[in-house]
């Protein structure tokens, strides 16, 4: 069965911080590097961070310095730690695979940043 489950979003205030965390399951992910990706109303879908399953990152430069992937192969989970947060960073998050996703794609996790 192909799942993937976001959680950890919500409202907080221009340099806060959220941690975000992404379960996925089914032979389509695991072995793959996987991503967190962001949509804000009325733009295009983006990937703002990616990680191999050895552990090799790469982040958007709009992030870069503010936010940390990582993974736990062992529990087929992504996390994405968000500080500094910015209200531009308002958006829906999303993880898949890196950086050419899967046609599955989850519910999201809503992020509002603002005072």
């Amino acid at each position: 069965q192909v799942q993937l489950v976001e959680s950890g979003g919500g409202l907080v205030q221009p340099g806060g911080s959220l941690r975000l965390s992404c379960t996925f399951s089914g032979t389509i992910f695991g072995a793959y590097a996987m991503g967190w990706y962001r949509q804000a109303p009325g733009k295009e879908r983006e990937l703002v961070a990616s990680i191999t399953r050895n552990g090799g990152t790469n982040y958007a430069n709009s992030v870069k310095g503010r936010f940390t992937i990582s993974r736990d192969n062992a529990k087929n989970t992504v996390y994405l730690q968000m500080d500094s947060l910015k209200p531009e960073d308002t958006a829906a998050y999303y993880c898949n695979r890196a950086p050419y996703p899967s046609a599955y794609w989850g519910q999201g996790t809503q992020v509002t940043v603002s005072s």
